[in-house]
């Protein structure tokens, strides 16, 4: 496979970048190389949201005949920004790594002037100068570009946000100044001053210019001096970015067939602040081997051509590997541009959601489904991070407290195993085999995540999710939980799954307690039992989220809320229950 730079469209023009490690972040290169200091680095594991940007993709790739999701009878609407050809999406430039932007264009806080011919400022950045929606200074970059991300798709909707959606628009960006009223304010009057919208056509005319120039698959290279090879030469790591399921699956099964026999001997170590990013496998390669999560190689235990190889895709788990951990992650084999991997189809039966869909895009086809799961999807990490990272990467993460896990176990969720052209499904309670351990075999890998729908007879699905974590927004949850129940024609439970996670070592439901409610009324006595039960279910460690005691009590308290907003009698709404509803009910609008 022969080399080439990364090509992407920056400014207006067509940057082209070669030389620098795999593993350079956008923000690196943005600061450091194309000396762009607007955008800032707060944190550098995607929390604070100082690193805002917004990248821009063709939504169709024209010029190679693809399509990025799918366009039938039953596709789901994306959950980016349409403008014209143009899908843009807000990520954090401080875990994505700039391989990763080949094909793409990248608008950062200094090109937002241009937007706006004839005046100094454009109208967010004008409105945060308006409102004193900045002190510090140093989150207001970040603030900026989530906020034009939300311009452009009230504009191109011709609707306002009201002060709610702003809120959950600027999720996962923090300030420590404002208090956040002066940008609310902010969000709000930019849409006072006259429209500057994104002329979409030039950069999707340079788009199309590199992607018809990129062959199958794209393929960059570049030393590696952190890692020198077994002579002490820098090693040459290779970013491999397959557009076909087929290129993907020879390209994983290369590498895994050339794995060692001890690669599959321990489980990799969990991820530091996100488990929402790549599948996250890594691969060495030498000799025949399971394909296994494995730990990081020894400094210097790659030979030349033989380093490992790590399966990425939004890099909001991976990133943190090399930014916080300074680990060694080999070749990267990116997903992120597998046309087959990003699609969400409805068939009659099944919603399927491909392991490279966004998790953005993915939770809006959930609640489109079932619209009780709002506010869980609201509260997964902040639009950065769901732009970015993918349902896929969560489940194949293993993490015990992702928050996607729960409600797809209460969902009955099967996932599409692939290894060359050969599929299995596999119900997700049995992918999970221990921590950060699944049920992969060798050269698999996950291609989409089934949902069985249901059928006009069933009874209503009673389902809420719930996430208990120290801060409201954008933050990793001590109890998850997805809660699904079905009555009978007698008011008895003849469906019930109750799935947790931060309670084991890994997300799994709650057994005990479920065949204690099944074939029960749906009554607070069944409940109470069920909720004695989840102590013989679980037991949960203690760290810095919280105690046992503490994971214990809150697990039986999620369900009784459960029971109290679906109960056949007099059931409270969630104002009622939520914990909101005491200090404010006038922010609570689910």
């Amino acid at each position: 496979m022969n080399s080439l730079p990364i090509r992407f469209v920056h400014r207006g023009r067509i940057a082209e970048v070669d030389g620098l490690p795999i593993t350079t972040t956008v923000l690196q290169w943005l600061r450091e190389h194309a000396r762009c200091c607007g955008t800032k680095e707060g944190c550098a594991e995607g929390d604070c949201g100082a690193c805002t940007v917004v990248v821009a993709e063709l939504t169709d790739r024209v010029a190679r005949g693809e399509t990025r999701r799918s366009t039938g009878p039953g596709a789901i609407a994306s959950g980016g920004v349409a403008v014209g050809p143009l899908h843009l999406r807000p990520i954090n430039a401080c875990i994505r790594y700039l391989p990763t932007l080949h094909g793409k264009a990248l608008l950062t806080v200094e090109d937002l002037p241009a937007l706006a011919p004839g005046r100094p400022l454009h109208p967010v950045q004008q409105a945060m100068v308006d409102c004193h929606g900045s002190q510090c200074g140093f989150c207001t970059p970040g603030f900026v570009m989530s906020l034009y991300a939300s311009y452009e798709r009230h504009q191109g909707a011709g609707t306002r946000p009201t002060r709610q959606q702003l809120a959950d628009d600027l999720a996962g960006n923090l300030c420590r100044c404002t208090g956040y009223r002066p940008i609310l304010d902010a969000g709000l009057a930019m849409f006072d001053a006259s429209p500057a919208r994104l002329d979409p056509e030039p950069i999707a005319a340079l788009l199309r210019t590199i992607a018809a120039a990129t062959p199958e698959p794209f393929v960059h290279a570049a030393p590696n001096l952190a890692y020198p090879d077994a002579q002490g030469r820098p090693r040459i790591d290779r970013f491999i970015a397959p557009s076909t399921v087929a290129a993907f699956g020879a390209a994983l099964a290369q590498a895994s067939d050339a794995a060692p026999p001890e690669a599959a001997a321990a489980p990799q170590p969990p991820g530091a602040a996100h488990a929402e990013g790549g599948q996250g496998r890594t691969i060495t390669a030498s000799a025949p081997s399971r394909l296994k999560a494995t730990p990081p190689p020894p400094r210097g235990a790659h030979a030349e051509g033989g380093q490992g190889r790590t399966i990425l895709a939004g890099a909001t788990d991976i990133g943190l590997w090399t930014n916080k951990q300074f680990r060694d992650v080999g070749d990267l084999l990116y997903l992120g541009n597998v046309r087959e991997l990003a699609a969400i189809e409805r068939e009659d039966t099944l919603l399927r959601i491909g392991a490279a869909v966004p998790l953005e895009d993915a939770w809006t086809a959930l609640v489109q489904t079932w619209p009780d799961l709002r506010e869980m999807a609201l509260r997964f990490a902040g639009p950065p991070v769901r732009h970015a990272g993918t349902l896929g990467g969560n489940v194949a993460n293993g993490s015990p407290i992702g928050d996607s896990a729960p409600v797809l176990l209460a969902l009955d969720a099967v996932l599409v195993l692939q290894h060359g052209n050969a599929m299995r499904r596999l119900q997700l309670d049995a992918f999970y085999l221990d921590y950060m351990d699944n049920a992969l075999r060798p050269g698999e890998f996950l291609r989409a995540i089934e949902l069985p729908l249901p059928a006009a007879a069933d009874a209503p699905l009673r389902l809420r999710a719930y996430k208990l974590s120290k801060r409201y927004d954008c933050d990793i949850s001590a109890v998850s939980c997805g809660l699904a129940v079905r009555l009978d024609a007698q008011g008895r439970i003849s469906h019930v799954r109750l799935a947790f996670g931060g309670m084991a070592a890994v997300v799994k439901r709650a057994a005990q307690a479920e065949a204690a409610l099944l074939g029960q009324p749906w009554t607070d006595a069944s409940v109470r039992t069920a909720m004695r039960a989840l102590d013989a279910d679980f037991q949960p460690l203690t760290d810095l989220r919280a105690s046992r005691a503490h994971r214990q009590r809150v697990a039986r308290n999620l369900l009784w809320r459960f029971w109290l907003e679906t109960r056949v009698d007099a059931p409270l709404s969630r104002a009622q229950t939520h914990v909101w509803a005491e200090l404010n009910p006038a922010l609570h609008t689910v």
